[in-house]
């Protein structure tokens, strides 16, 4: 009996170390990944300049790259601002279009930013310290660093001797909305290594970057070999709001002894878009088979550029008769309107129902469709 109570007694302890044990897993949430972020701290972030020196000739912008580190297991939002700017510069941090002044950063992840600085025209030569801070959102973990600036008199770097940019299509052409590519050249012709700043002047509102051939990620400066060159691509997209003409984009390549400008030249068309519709805005119309039904529509050219050559054509039931009225539009200007008049005939023999009629505008440069619902009563 004694035996027999011994094992009811392990039994019962077995089965409440299973229950308490299967308690303890169901409880703890399993993520894919913990596994490997278990060694790092609960929390730690890092601010890491590309370069925490760089000379740059007299009048030359600054741009170094930044990288954000979030060494944590958790995810931090970063707030990041400059606490000392030298007298005589404009700075911020940026990505590649705008300003930046927080980032989101998951665990064990970094985000690319960049450090942008443009002299005041009067700026002398000097050493000129930037800082700049990394704090999380609760500001319990921080992270400063420093970039001193070297500026350098304009005589003490050589133009083109040393540094030659080429590029074989220094010119392109199209619409705004486009996005330019060129292909530049950049030859190191000094008997040493070399990191090559890169900076741009261009029209206000402007996007350039610069990257490698056939890959999206940015860069702003290279590390060329002695005697070697390198090819980058400078990538533009124009202000969506720029009129029609010509511009030019000023690509500058800079080292401490070393300097060379290329200009970029970009003829834009402006942008084409035509716009349909109807004054009331109903595309349906109500017709008797074998008589005239009227319907007026407008055509508006909402691009930048004229548009010409504007034909009307449509789709419609076999024996169906469709005009216009002017049957084409010679010019519409950006922003002009011209109204014209429908004509739809259904066949004699059209049986009571709805159908289908596509009136199509066709432009030089674009093109715009409208589908009127016809009901034949």
């Amino acid at each position: 009996m004694k035996g027999m109570k011994g094992v009811l007694s392990f039994i019962m302890g077995f089965a409440i170390f299973t229950i308490f044990i299967s308690g303890i897993l169901l409880s703890t949430p399993l993520v894919y990944g913990d596994e490997n972020k278990k060694d790092l701290p609960p929390r730690s972030i890092a601010l890491a300049p590309e370069y925490t020196g760089v000379v740059l000739p007299e009048g030359d912008d600054l741009s170094v790259d930044l990288e954000i580190y979030n060494r944590g297991r958790a995810d931090e939002n970063i707030n990041l601002t400059l606490p000392k700017v030298p007298k005589g510069w404009k700075a911020s941090i940026k990505t590649y279009s705008f300003e930046v002044t927080g980032v989101y950063v998951p665990s064990d992840n970094s985000k690319s930013l960049s450090l942008k600085a443009e002299p005041d025209k009067d700026l002398g030569p000097g050493k000129y310290v930037f800082e700049i801070k990394a704090q999380t959102e609760d500001g319990l973990f921080t992270s400063t660093r420093q970039v001193t600036v070297t500026v350098k008199e304009k005589g003490d770097v050589v133009k083109s001797e040393d540094l030659e940019l080429t590029t074989s299509y220094p010119e392109l052409k199209g619409p705004t909305d486009t996005k330019f590519e060129f292909s530049v050249e950049v030859e190191n012709k000094t008997d040493k290594d070399g990191i090559f700043n890169l900076n741009s002047q261009g029209p206000e509102n402007w996007e350039v970057n610069f990257k490698p051939a056939y890959e999206d990620k940015f860069f702003s400066s290279l590390r060329i070999q002695a005697e070697q060159s390198q090819t980058m691509a400078v990538a533009i997209s124009p202000f969506i709001l720029a009129e029609p003409g010509e511009y030019t984009i000023k690509v500058k390549v800079s080292s401490e002894k070393a300097k060379a400008e290329v200009d970029l030249v970009i003829i834009l068309t402006g942008t084409y878009k035509l716009e349909t519709a109807t004054s009331n805005g109903l595309l349906s119309l109500n017709a008797i088979r074998g008589e005239d039904a009227n319907l007026s529509f407008f055509v508006r050219n909402n691009g930048s550029a004229p548009q010409t050559n504007i034909r009307f054509l449509s789709f419609k039931p076999e024996n169906w008769k469709v005009e216009f009225d002017p049957k084409n539009i010679d010019t519409l200007a950006p922003g002009d309107l011209k109204q014209v008049e429908l004509t739809v005939t259904p066949s004699g023999q059209a049986l009571v129902g709805d159908y289908s009629v596509v009136v199509r505008i066709e432009g030089e440069k674009a093109n715009e469709s409208m589908e009127l619902r016809t009901t034949v009563r």
